[in-house]
């Protein structure tokens, strides 16, 4: 008996692939708006940051039934995605990318937006006076010092992806090749009472989270600058 069957290879490089696409949109993304929050004096600054942090506190499941009411036929996105001609989002690997960015989302901003604040502000008043341009200060300066930071939101961005199943399940379903994850197939497995291959696909998981945290461990520099 061969450790992992053809679907078995399949759900996995599918979810190391959605892993992968997630976590650089989650980054190109997450910075930017990590950046505004940490130095913004909006009045929308805080209703921001609590809707970006809801999927820590929110029921995956909740999560996928009001993205699949949404990304749907009906729902608004649906309807917009309908008429540019482009396939649906739900059951698809695109709908499983957005709902896996929002669901992960927090893992990725709030590290950022940590690592912003450590940084302070006196080296980037620094750069300026030096006549350092904004952009010049964020890529220069700010995004030097945040490496920490950076390194944790990619880690956890990375591991939280690999894991999940409520939304995927809610979301995706459960189609081999397009939507059927790591997770998905160990559900598989348990359902149909092959515990061996779902112990084997476990292990598989536990190592990848394993590995991504000693990644992050040996990565990051020992500490924050502050102010």
């Amino acid at each position: 008996m061969t450790l992992l069957s053809d679907q078995d290879l399949q759900a996995l490089g599918l979810t190391l692939r959605l892993a992968g696409v997630v976590t650089l949109l989650l980054l190109l993304l997450g910075m930017p708006l990590a950046w505004w929050l940490t130095h913004t004096d909006s009045r929308w600054r805080r209703p921001i940051a609590a809707v970006v942090a809801l999927p820590l506190v929110l029921p995956p499941t909740v999560l996928g039934f009001y993205l699949l009411m949404l990304l749907g036929p009906d729902g608004v996105v649906g309807r917009a995605v309908a008429a540019l001609g482009l396939e649906a989002l739900p059951f698809s690997f695109r709908g499983l990318v957005v709902a896996s960015m929002l669901y992960s989302l927090p893992f990725v901003v709030q590290p950022l937006h940590n690592a912003f604040e450590a940084i302070g502000h006196r080296p980037l008043e620094v750069a300026a006076c030096l006549g350092a341009g904004p952009v010049d200060r964020f890529v220069t300066v700010a995004l030097p010092l945040a490496w920490p930071g950076v390194v944790t939101a990619v880690v956890l961005g990375f591991a939280h992806t690999v894991g999940e199943f409520g939304v995927v399940l809610m979301i995706g379903g459960n189609i081999p090749g397009q939507t059927r994850v790591l997770s998905m197939r160990i559900y598989d497995h348990v359902q149909a009472g092959e515990y061996h291959q779902a112990n084997v696909l476990s292990l598989c998981l536990l190592v990848v989270s394993f590995a991504a945290l000693l990644a992050m461990s040996l990565l990051r520099p020992r500490g924050y600058v502050r102010d």
